[in-house]
């Protein structure tokens, strides 16, 4: 009899277990009370300003917003690799990379989709950069001169800089004066150039030209000495999950409504330096992913 009672029971806490382990699976389908209460985080790759930057995300959060019925903000990110590591996890759901964290970003995350991007995202340049006294006037020059790159992860501010960079004959890691620098941001460059810290810097050009008709750098003693023929660059890039996490035709609704963005938000047209946004499409940043693989940047 009381082994009957002990089989019993242990029948029991076996049910038990097996019901509250149940209960703590992760629900692989979104309910419609969460999918209500769900927060759409965007993120951009901090290549510039930080208040600069938080301003104008957050003009975009409360525009998709406004647009998509959806809760939107923006979560800042500490460094590139940051805000690709968040997209992975799922976290983020639409990021404004450049275009080589947007390879590494689709790499990690099949299905995800670079979407959306500026007119002049298409045909991007980086500027090489150098104070008006230091007597470099071409990329040969810069043999025996240190240099400076912005972000590793950056592809205007080192990927691309650093493709063309091999293509002239000069080995970064071989003919500057020491190791090359990686400045963490594309102001940061530039601000290191005109202080002496470093003889010459790549940027992103857009940030150049802001950077030169806002006065936060002087012309004067600061000039470009190269331009990199163009490349495709910046994009929007939306998560594979979406869809399953706000609802079907999510990822339609947000692509909408940067398409019909017109310039009128003036902190949106001041960070992103465009009245309009385009589609795009992942094979455009085709050249990215071989120039990465090549560079052994990425595998």
């Amino acid at each position: 009899m009381k082994k009957r009672i002990s089989l019993l029971i242990l029948t029991l806490l076996t049910f038990a277990l097996a019901a509250c382990s149940q209960n703590n699976l992760p629900n692989s389908k979104t309910t419609k009370n969460e999918k209500a209460n769900a927060v759409f985080k965007i993120g951009a790759i901090p290549d510039q300003n930080a208040a600069d930057l938080e301003k104008g995300m957050t003009a975009v959060a409360n525009y998709l917003q406004e647009k998509t019925g959806l809760k939107v903000e923006f979560v800042p990110s500490v460094d590139y690799a940051a805000l690709v590591t968040g997209f992975q996890r799922g976290d983020i759901h639409l990021a404004w990379f450049g275009g080589l964290t947007s390879v590494q970003a689709r790499n990690r995350v099949p299905g995800a989709q670079s979407i959306i991007q500026r007119p002049n995202d298409a045909k991007f340049h980086s500027v090489f950069i150098t104070r008006t006294d230091s007597g470099i006037n071409s990329i040969a020059d810069l043999k025996g001169k240190s240099f400076t790159f912005g972000s590793e992860s950056s592809t205007s501010g080192h990927l691309m800089p650093r493709y063309y960079l091999l293509e002239s004959g000069i080995n970064p890691e071989q003919d500057f004066d020491g190791k090359p620098n990686f400045s963490g941001s594309h102001d940061t460059t530039y601000k290191l150039i005109e202080s002496g810290a470093f003889q010459a810097g790549a940027l992103n050009e857009e940030v150049w030209q802001k950077a030169v008709k806002e006065g936060k750098v002087n012309p004067k003693k600061v000039k470009v000495f190269y331009t990199t023929p163009a490349f495709y660059d910046y994009n929007w890039t939306i998560n594979s999950n979406v869809d399953e996490v706000f609802g079907k035709g999510t990822k339609e609704k947000v692509k909408d409504a940067l398409l019909s963005y017109n310039g009128d938000q003036k902190e949106i047209a001041e960070l992103f330096q465009t009245n309009k946004f385009i589609e795009t499409k992942n094979d455009n940043y085709d050249k990215i992913q071989k120039v990465a693989k090549e560079l052994k940047i990425i595998k």
